[in-house]
């Protein structure tokens, strides 16, 4: 479109060169008086003529052009307007993408400080650990030792009550009489009545009762036991007593005589369990006499456990 433009305006610039030259007056060309010919042998005025309309036609040639370059400047005008506003539009796009990328920018930036800070955290979280785990380690070892210690008292102090035990055990006697003062007759009744010794002479390990007048054996073993029954001449009632393990008759020791003093006595060697008990019983219908001179005695000690 520039080169048409370019060429109109050209042709126009040519043509009124020649009208100009042809009108001038003084110009030898074109003489005062009748029409003359031109070298060619056209009549001057004829090409004057000739030049008026095709400038007429350029100039509504141009005319329409310009009217045509004006519609599509105003298109461009337009176009450069709606171009601006996309441009102002991206710019306000790009500046708020600035913006979101500095914001995002300052916000990694925290993020690194924060991974940072959270990086140190974890070290001395990982240093605690490893000082809990070496304090944990520290506590499991003296655990350890303590255990040891405990396992070597409780075996000392096993063995002591062990030994203790052993010394107790094998230290069991005890002996008493019938009557704790004074003198008298037990007797007779109708059924087995158990005797009480109330006169303890001894009692080594504590295993007779001086208020039941029952022997409880401390541990399993081997145990003799003796009892001495006294007591004065009847006609109708002896002098007799048993000796009972848990509830058993074991032996008895009877006289019987009319008259005068007369005494009875027994011996038995027993294995007894831990927790077996021993008592002497007086015999049905029959008596028995004791006095400050401690004549009926029960008496009994371990011979060895077992």
């Amino acid at each position: 479109m520039e080169k048409t433009v370019f060429v109109l305006l050209l042709l126009l610039v040519c043509c009124f060169s020649e009208a100009q030259v042809h009108t001038e007056p003084g110009n030898d060309i074109i003489q005062q008086g009748p029409q003359t010919q031109t070298q060619t042998g056209e009549p001057a005025s004829g090409r004057q003529q000739t030049c008026v309309p095709d400038i007429h036609t350029v100039l509504r040639d141009m005319n329409a052009m310009l009217a045509e370059q004006r519609v599509e400047i105003r298109h461009l005008q337009r176009d450069n307007e709606a171009q601006a506003v996309k441009l102002r539009e991206l710019d306000v796009q790009k500046t708020q993408l600035d913006v979101q990328k500095t914001q995002l920018d300052v916000q990694k930036t925290q993020l690194d400080v924060q991974k940072t800070q959270l990086d140190v955290q974890k070290t001395q979280l990982n240093l605690q650990k490893t000082q809990l785990n070496l304090q944990k380690t520290q506590l499991d070892e003296q655990k350890t030792q303590l255990n040891v210690q405990k396992t070597q008292l409780d075996e000392q102090k096993r063995q002591s009550e062990v030994a203790l035990i052993k010394l107790t055990v094998e230290q069991v006697a005890f002996s008493a009489s019938l009557l704790a003062s004074g003198h008298g007759t037990i007797g007779p009744f109708n059924t087995e009545t158990p005797l009480v010794y109330r006169h303890v002479v001894t009692n080594i390990g504590n295993a007779y009762n001086p208020n039941t007048g029952v022997f409880t054996a401390p541990v399993r073993g081997a145990y003799h036991f003796q009892f001495y029954v006294y007591g004065g001449g009847h006609p109708s009632h002896p002098s007799a007593a048993v000796l009972v393990k848990n509830g058993q008759h074991i032996f008895i020791a009877y006289e019987h005589q009319p008259s005068h003093a007369l005494s009875a006595s027994n011996g038995v060697s027993l294995l007894l369990e831990k927790g077996d008990v021993v008592f002497i019983r007086l015999w049905q219908n029959a008596r028995i006499f004791d006095s400050g001179n401690h004549h009926s005695t029960f008496s009994g000690h371990l011979l060895f456990t077992m």
